[in-house]
């Protein structure tokens, strides 16, 4: 049988708070543009995984950090039911300043690796797409990629200190995020390097195949786009 393309594996993250566990994906070149994938409210699960080996086949050397380490390793859940609010559960105890030290630990391990070649960009999916607008403004990215993040509207003060190329994707019909926030995003950066695509019909989730509001043609268009973006920006 011949190896597969892409590999992947857990490492160690060190950090202030402790050591914590992400996934890692390696492209079939060995070597590529950095990439930190943020997870969902369903942890570093089967989906966002399968994500990560998806941008790693594109040439990215993508890590997936746990976020929700302080309160159990590796938690993967799904979309319905006691998982769904389980999940709810612990995004209510997530802190910002906490995150923000994690995902800048990741960087740090992610630029400090052979594979990486240099540029590092974020990207995430819900909770994960605000946190890869938080990292845009507060760390130090290339580039970012935000889908559907929840409340960014509620944080448009940090739109302020992004100072890399940004993309944000949104769901037409997504009932957690109203268009009025959208165009109150698109207006906060309005004097940034920053695209803003809203996919018509598409609901909040529309990219996660795991979903019922998973949208193909959405998150094929959306894809593209991304991949597009940040080959521009990090190769």
């Amino acid at each position: 049988m011949n190896n597969p393309p892409v590999t992947t594996q857990w490492i160690d993250v060190p950090s202030s708070d402790g050591s914590f566990g992400a996934y890692l994906a390696l492209p079939p070149a060995g070597r590529g543009p950095g990439l930190l994938l943020l997870q969902e409210i369903f942890g570093v699960n089967e989906h966002i995984r399968g994500v990560a080996e998806q941008y790693a086949l594109a040439g990215f050397v993508v890590t997936a950090p746990d976020l929700f380490w302080r309160k159990g390793a590796r938690i993967e859940l799904g979309y319905e039911g006691d998982d769904r609010q389980r999940a709810d559960r612990l995004m209510s105890t997530i802190q910002t300043e906490a995150v923000v030290r994690d995902m800048q630990a990741t960087l740090a391990t992610l630029r400090t690796r052979p594979e990486c070649s240099g540029k590092v960009g974020a990207i995430g999916y819900c909770m994960g797409g605000r946190l890869a607008y938080t990292a845009a403004a507060l760390c130090d990215v290339d580039a970012a990629v935000a889908y559907y993040g929840g409340r960014i509207q509620d944080q448009l003060h940090l739109a302020a200190q992004i100072n890399c190329p940004i993309q944000f994707h949104y769901g037409e019909r997504d009932d957690h995020i109203p268009l009025s926030a959208v165009e109150a995003v698109r207006e906060a950066v309005v004097d940034k390097d920053a695209e803003i695509h809203v996919y018509a019909g598409a609901q909040h989730g529309f990219n996660c195949w795991s979903r019922a509001s998973y949208s193909p043609a959405s998150a094929a268009l959306a894809h593209g786009r991304s991949l597009a973006f940040l080959a521009q920006q990090l190769f």
